[in-house]
């Protein structure tokens, strides 16, 4: 298929999926036409699962570093399910789950020794999981839900603060990014004592409509 049919495939698709009461976000120049790009409404997703877009998802550890600053590490393998209610935020439900062995640093060597037996000990917890247990709606754009954040085997409440990146039809199915931002309490999951001070995790990713959605 060349450009030009390509172009007009997506606009096609565009123009099926539609977007809420005609309303469309304006994109930067050089997208190829049917393109449509997210706006901060959430009602542009429709109701539905989605799943994650594991090209457009990551999770951020802000950890204390003895005090001088924050050393930053990030985690690249995520999935996850959300089951959407654009009618009515609060009754979604969210499950999802981050390899930790995809932990990246840049001191070089460090993310092999984090993921290790001393540290997150990867091999025998492979997966950091948190599942939600309720969505409350806060603003137009913004939310929090509340859930289960299991890591190193030990499960603990966890709620984010999550803000609408973006919605819409997106490119071939709907789509829905957020931002979210919670701490947890390292002892509580059975980390070593160097790690005292409390521990960020900031989330960006991108849900797209499943196909059986």
């Amino acid at each position: 298929m060349g450009r030009m049919g390509l172009c007009g495939a997506l606009a096609g698709l565009a123009m099926a999926l539609g977007l809420a009461n005609g309303a469309t976000a304006a994109c930067p120049p050089g997208l190829p036409a049917g393109i449509v790009c997210g706006a901060p409404d959430f009602k542009l997703a429709p109701s539905g699962g989605y799943d994650v877009d594991p090209f457009h998802a990551g999770v951020v550890a802000r950890v204390s570093h003895i005090g001088y600053s924050y050393s930053v590490f990030r985690f690249d393998h995520v999935k996850g399910h959300l089951v959407w209610d654009a009618a009515a935020p609060d009754h979604s439900s969210l499950a999802a789950d981050v390899e930790v062995g995809s932990i990246a640093t840049n001191v070089p060597n460090f993310a092999a020794e984090l993921s290790g037996e001393k540290f997150l000990d990867a091999k025998a917890f492979p997966d950091a999981t948190f599942t939600s247990s309720a969505f409350h709606q806060t603003g137009p754009a913004s939310g929090k839900v509340d859930g289960v954040f299991t890591l190193h085997g030990k499960s603990k409440p966890l709620t984010l603060d999550v803000t609408l990146v973006g919605a819409g039809p997106g490119f071939g199915a709907p789509r829905l990014g957020v931002h979210a931002e919670g701490w947890i309490n390292p002892q509580d999951y059975g980390l070593p004592p160097m790690f005292a001070a409390p521990i960020q995790l900031t989330i960006d990713v991108e849900f797209v409509k499943a196909k059986a959605g």
